[in-house]
């Protein structure tokens, strides 16, 4: 079977293999930290192992747990916030029909979320859609107090109870949530909802294959079993032991920090297939969060191609020089549609008669490479076999691996957030939250 590959071709003209090649020993070291769990965050490496140490048992009670509630429901609404609603977010738009939405029936129950912002108009909008709809809840917070996701499911949890009555709500609801402590957890036992654990070891971003991504996903037909099996393997082919010139994830690695030490401080994550518009947000996510601190990081930020091409690929060909590209190319389409041809031939588009879109699509994926790394953009692609389960169990990852090399590269602790509470503290000044009382008056102070 096909993985998941990574070609460098457009990059060795800004950073030489040779220098590359020279992180080598140190990129080594730094996976080794990571198995090892002797670097910074050490108390954070539970998704080192964690493909292969996915319970058989688990799989078959998320797979129970799934079934129930497709039988039941028409929409899932998932409540979480950051890493528990980015990762089902991003394998389910990456592995579902555009056109679901649309259609009048569906196979699996269709996934929606909440709680990861705080608009009101959303909400109400989001109630609406549900008074007419069957529906479950699928609501994890390793807390149960984190302000977003708390608001929109205790403002959730009302309208099913209204809804169905408390008794058929309560087996419409399941808790992802810690083992034994916190307000969700104590929610959990006392109302009687199927519960599933989110291990301390494991960070929110990191998290898409525990049962924060596992459990909404079953739910909305994916199969998780392919997905697990496509993280084994690359947990596998990344192990400490394969060799640097095999070992993918090590050289992307590598190659990112080669080129932000050349003066490439920005990341843009290219894709040319819509599908893949979330697998970046999650991506974001997982590099912003973990390596943006002390002053130190690339930034993370993404374009959907060839759409934005025509609007932010000025600025990518002719604007500062301080970027580079990830690409995600996907090698094989799932359906085919070709070109027909015209006899008046108006728009001049007979020469690509008989052609498939994924052909032209490709063509300009192959020329906006080739336009970029001209213009001064260095471009790492990521060559994806198809979209499907264990690709996309691949690429999860393949991504998180380099990750925590990278973090280490940066001399950072790449699993640790200090910088999101900054934003939190003032919204319960603000907010008046009791215990802030100090806090509140120093910042009406300043506003």
């Amino acid at each position: 079977m096909k993985k998941i590959s990574i070609d460098s071709t457009h990059v060795t003209g800004f950073v030489s293999t040779a220098t590359i090649n020279g992180y080598g020993p140190e990129a080594k070291r730094c996976n080794l930290a990571l198995h090892e769990k002797t670097g910074k965050g050490n108390d954070f490496l539970g998704w080192v192992g964690l493909p292969s140490s996915v319970d058989e048992s688990l799989l078959r009670d998320i797979e129970l747990t799934a079934a129930a509630l497709k039988s039941k429901a028409e929409i899932c609404v998932v409540v979480g916030i950051g890493g528990s609603y980015l990762g089902a977010k991003a394998v389910n738009d990456a592995l579902m029909d555009n056109t679901e939405w649309l259609k009048d029936k569906h196979a699996h129950p269709l996934m929606i979320f909440a709680g990861h912002n705080i608009s009101e108009d959303y909400m109400f909008e989001l109630l609406q859609l549900l008074d007419k709809k069957k529906y479950c809840i699928i609501v994890i917070s390793k807390s149960g107090t984190t302000t977003e996701p708390a608001i929109g499911f205790r403002i959730l949890k009302a309208h099913l109870e209204k809804k169905e009555g408390k008794e058929k709500a309560r087996s419409l609801i399941v808790a992802i949530t810690d083992a034994s402590k916190g307000a969700l957890r104590t929610l959990a036992n006392t109302e009687g909802y199927k519960t599933y654990v989110i291990p301390d070891d494991v960070g929110g971003r990191y998290s898409v294959l525990t049962p924060v991504g596992l459990v909404p996903l079953a739910v909305c037909g994916v199969d998780i079993r392919e997905l697990v099996k496509g993280a084994v393997d690359m947990q596998h082919d990344t192990a400490p032991s394969v060799p640097f010139e095999k070992n993918i994830a090590a050289q992307y690695a590598v190659i990112r920090n080669a080129l932000y030490r050349s003066g490439k401080k920005i990341e843009l994550m290219v894709n040319y297939n819509p599908k893949l518009h979330f697998f970046a947000e999650w991506w974001k996510q997982l590099y912003g969060e973990s390596e943006g601190k002390e002053g130190k990081g690339i930034y993370p930020s993404s374009v959907d191609f060839s759409s934005d091409l025509h609007s932010m690929g000025q600025y990518i060909q002719e604007g500062e020089r301080i970027l580079f590209e990830t690409v995600l190319s996907v090698e094989e389409v799932n359906h085919t549609v070709t070109v027909p041809d015209e006899p008046a031939d108006l728009d001049k588009l007979n020469f690509l008669a008989g052609k498939r879109i994924d052909h032209v699509n490709k063509m300009a994926e192959l020329g906006t490479i080739i336009a970029h790394s001209d213009g001064g953009v260095p471009n790492i692609r990521i060559i994806i076999p198809k979209l499907n389960e264990y690709y996309i169990g691949q690429l999860i990852y393949f991504f998180e691996k380099g990750c925590g090399i990278s973090g280490y590269l940066l001399a950072v602790n790449p699993f640790d957030q200090p910088g999101v509470e900054s934003y939190k503290k003032n919204m319960f000044a603000l907010l008046e939250k009791p215990g802030f009382e100090e806090e509140t008056k120093k910042i009406k102070a300043r506003i």
